[in-house]
């Protein structure tokens, strides 16, 4: 099989966004497909760790080229979590500084910031630091942020920018999350 490099290596800065299902997905794909590419890939999630995932597990094989850090404390003001905002946000807070430490690393070629729209939407994190992440970025590292509400700001400054709008969802439907699917 022929593999193709590009001319030029240009890291991108990639928003995954919208109300539809698929954003952690999405990212967990390009983190997949780098790993085959041999590349190694830091993925930090800004909102979720009260629930498991099969992410947390199925990550573990991708090691050593992933390295995964779940940082949250769930969902924030929604889905009956306990934990009071001033946690959420200092924990948000340790979130982004080491966001900000593994991109100046050089020791990572994909950096995902999974979550890190609503914990910015949420106020969780401020514009300033989302940006200054951005500014930090290396020239070849590729960026990718998920999550709903995306400010227009960072969109801005971004390469790609993919909105996943709902169409139907099986939870509307009274169908629970199915595992493997949905987490």
């Amino acid at each position: 099989m022929q593999h193709l490099e590009p001319k030029q290596k240009t890291g991108l800065v990639v928003i995954l966004t919208g109300n539809g299902k698929g954003k952690t997905t999405s990212a967990l794909g390009m983190a997949l497909r780098a790993v085959g590419h041999k590349m190694r890939v830091c993925i930090i999630q800004f909102m979720k760790g009260d629930l498991y995932t099969g992410e947390i597990d199925g990550l573990k094989w991708l090691a050593p080229l992933v390295e995964f850090h779940q940082t949250g404390k769930g969902f924030c003001g929604i889905q009956g979590n306990p934990i009071p905002y001033h946690e959420h946000r200092a924990n948000a807070q340790c979130a982004i500084e080491l966001a900000g430490e593994k991109i100046r690393s050089g020791q990572f070629d994909i950096v995902i910031l999974d979550e890190i729209n609503n914990a910015l939407q949420l106020r969780l994190v401020d514009l300033p630091q989302v940006l200054e992440l951005l500014d930090a970025r290396p020239p070849d590292l590729h960026l990718v942020l998920t999550g709903r509400d995306a400010h227009p700001d960072v969109c801005d400054r971004a390469h790609t920018v993919t909105e996943l709008v709902e169409i139907r969802h099986a939870y509307r439907d009274g169908i629970e999350a199915q595992q493997g699917i949905d987490y």
